[in-house]
């Protein structure tokens, strides 16, 4: 299989610029050189070291956004392939972004950190990308125990790389579990989800991405939280029978 990172650093030579990877990254002013920024964007440059990546991208640097998809494509392929269940799907729109954020690199303005502002471009993709699936029904593919490029988010909070065989019975079938549970949200639930467990954002940060304010993400992620704790208890009780089961088992008989 081609690597994403070369399909897309392969087809950027003769990109031209435009202006759908974000609101709000962009104005309508001539490019600004990378030692010109002002004084706010190299507040932000100093303390994100993917904006200085992204500021010589838009200098023309072509091996500094192989750099940034080197860093964010396994993440990005991972967050559209749970949204989205589709494998070559995922990784298609996962190009898509970075194709995006290269064509527009020209018109770049650090208001937000590099990977809010990704994620934004990935969160309306693939919010675009299902509501056409709404409008065209597919038959959906099985869903794979992991993604292309690594273990998909909900797997990664399952794996214990020092596990005996019959805890990693347990485990497989808790990620199994995490991912039904994730499926029974709504979209803009997982999404939530997926980046405030698996990419530590705040709120504020998740507002930005799926443009709600902080009180509506606090909201969403309540909700989310409580339908997750309901899905997932009869699991936390069905392991805790389960030890007291092999709790019992290795105990000596009392005495008659």
């Amino acid at each position: 299989m081609i690597l994403l990172r070369q399909r897309i650093t392969g087809g950027i030579v003769g990109a031209e610029p435009f202006d759908e990877a974000g609101v709000g990254i962009f104005d309508s002013t001539d490019e600004v050189p990378v030692d010109g920024v002002g004084h706010t964007s190299a507040q932000m440059a100093l303390r994100d070291p993917d904006i200085r990546l992204m500021l010589r991208v838009r200098s023309g640097d072509t091996s500094a956004f192989a750099e940034l998809v080197e860093r964010y494509q396994h993440r990005v392929v991972g967050i559209m392939h749970h949204l989205l269940g589709h494998r070559e799907e995922a990784e298609d729109l996962a190009q898509e972004v970075f194709l995006r954020i290269y064509r527009s690199r020209s018109k770049y303005r650090p208001t937000a950190r590099f990977s809010t502002w990704l994620f934004t471009i990935a969160n309306n993709l693939a919010s675009n990308a299902l509501r056409a699936r709404r409008r065209k029904p597919t038959q959906p593919l099985p869903a794979m125990d992991s993604g292309p490029l690594g273990p998909r988010p909900q797997e990664q909070l399952a794996i214990d790389p020092a596990q005996t065989p019959a805890h990693g019975l347990r485990q497989r079938e808790l990620a199994e579990m995490i991912r039904s549970a994730l499926n029974t949200l709504n979209e803009r639930q997982r999404m939530a989800v997926i980046l405030n467990k698996f990419e530590d954002m705040n709120y504020a940060e998740i507002g930005e991405v799926m443009g709600l304010s902080t009180k509506a993400v606090k909201s969403l992620l309540s909700r989310a939280r409580a339908r997750l704790r309901e899905v997932l208890q009869s699991y936390v009780n069905m392991d805790e029978d389960s030890v007291i089961q092999e709790t019992d088992q290795d105990s000596p008989e009392a005495p008659s």
